[in-house]
């Protein structure tokens, strides 16, 4: 009983570490919970954990990420937007725990501030309060999702699913193809596509 928590965990790590658009991690603790009967609450607290730490990962490894593919100029861009939002950490702190309320994608937020190299202690807590809130949300919705799982088979590509997938992709392609210290000195739009080594 006790490795279906492990597999919980490590299901959550592994969703939340990777760099690029990927099922929220919600989806595998509701997976194993339904699954296995788990319990609820444990299940929350052991995948929030996991999802937590593989975001810590995906921070302190994002920057390597940049160095190796993305031009110089590229990587100070992001740095630059990344000093803005860390001008006045309160309202980073509220923008990070309303974003991890949101069902939003969370990939581009933690790409943007590993890369920014925002310290983990500045979005790490916030983000454990709004996942855990979220998260808890999700799980609760749990039984009502075993007991409807041919329907949400069916909408598995719906426009709901798709369009989470569709606002991912455009909040990286505005990471990483908006030159920022343009956008916020002189409030101008402007687009690199030049961006890779």
């Amino acid at each position: 009983m006790l490795w279906y928590y492990v597999l919980v965990f490590f299901g959550a790590l592994l969703f939340d570490i990777v760099p690029f658009p990927f099922p929220p991690a919600f989806t595998v603790m509701v997976f194993f919970q339904i699954l296995f009967g788990l319990n609820v609450w444990a299940v929350i607290v052991v995948g929030v954990s996991g999802s937590v730490l593989g975001r810590y990962i995906l921070l302190l490894y994002s920057p390597a990420i940049a160095k190796k593919y993305l031009k110089t100029s590229k990587n100070k861009d992001i740095q630059f937007l990344g000093e803005k939002l860390n001008e006045n950490k309160w309202k980073g702190q509220l923008f990070i725990l309303a974003y991890s309320l949101l069902p939003l994608p969370t990939t581009p937020l933690f790409l943007g501030a590993g890369i920014s190299k925002i310290k983990p202690i500045y979005i790490i807590p916030a983000f454990i309060v709004g996942k855990f809130a979220s998260d808890t949300f999700a799980l609760h919705l749990g039984k009502y999702a075993s007991e409807n799982i041919q329907m949400i088979i069916d909408n598995t590509f719906s426009w709901q699913s798709v369009s989470s997938l569709v606002l991912s992709l455009v909040l990286l392609f505005f990471l990483f193809f908006i030159d920022w210290r343009t956008l916020i000195q002189k409030k101008k739009v402007m687009l690199n596509f030049k961006i890779w080594k």
